[in-house]
């Protein structure tokens, strides 16, 4: 099929098969997965998947590929769901999910903040990703890289940066260096937060102002009891605290409103 890659969904389709090889090796297929993917484009990934799946869920928004697709593939090795990766609802689909895809690098965070609400249903993820992204998703404290998206991924997810990929595997080629990952759901979270909506809120906060100290950050969330309960400097800055301690701040905060 010959398509322009349209600006509007992002899209920069792989094309080297060496590569490609590779990322199917990684994931790994087995023939019973439950396995669904973002934005199949031309096929680069799905029709290698389908060569041992018996069966794959797309999630695709493009109607010029969706119509090629209903004609170039069996109707009963997949189920095509046209949708907005970002309004679909991928608890639908069931239990021991395995998500795999080549995401739109314009709205690459929103879509993983988006499967963060599945992750009991969520066996894996492998994704390819902005290599920015995703040396922001697996960064540790204390690094220029480490952010908000680190803690709230970290948080649920284990995650491994597989493989760089240049520019040239893909047509057209992106301006960036892109990179492949593994995203695993913690079966238990090592750092439970007795109120996840207020961690989130102590993490945005605290990385709001990210040139700033917590003390200044955290203003009116912790105050220098807090800070000296919780064995915390308060002249850190934010990129400075684990996943662990941004738990510990929500989880103290969270005893402290119901005291």
């Amino acid at each position: 099929m010959k398509h322009i890659a349209k600006k509007k969904f992002g899209q920069n389709f792989l094309i080297d098969q060496s590569i490609i090889q590779s990322l199917i090796n990684a994931i790994h297929p087995q023939a019973e997965d439950l396995m669904v993917e973002i934005g199949p484009g031309l096929g680069a990934m799905t029709q290698p998947l389908l060569k041992q799946l018996n069966h794959l869920h797309v999630v695709e928004i493009d109607r010029d590929i969706i119509q090629w697709m209903q004609g170039f593939y069996p109707a009963q090795k997949m189920t095509i769901h046209n949708s907005d990766v970002l309004k679909f609802d991928f608890g639908t689909l069931g239990e021991r999910i395995r998500i795999v895809g080549n995401l739109p690098y314009n709205i690459s965070s929103p879509i993983l903040f988006k499967l963060l609400e599945n992750t009991s249903q969520i066996i894996d993820m492998h994704f390819m990703l902005q290599k920015e992204v995703v040396e922001r998703m697996v960064a540790a404290p204390s690094n220029a890289e480490y952010g908000r998206l680190s803690v709230m991924l970290q948080y649920r997810l284990q995650m491994e940066y597989l493989v760089t990929v240049p520019p040239e595997a893909f047509d057209p080629a992106p301006k960036v260096e892109s990179a492949f990952v593994r995203c695993v759901p913690y079966a238990s979270l090592p750092f439970p937060a007795t109120d996840e909506a207020l961690f989130a809120k102590v993490v945005t906060a605290a990385f709001g102002q990210r040139r700033k100290t917590l003390r200044n950050t955290l203003k009116g969330l912790l105050d220098d009891a807090g800070f000296s309960a919780l064995n915390i400097d308060s002249q850190l800055r934010a990129e400075n605290l684990s996943v662990a301690e941004f738990v510990a701040i929500s989880n103290y905060l969270a005893s402290q409103n119901q005291s």
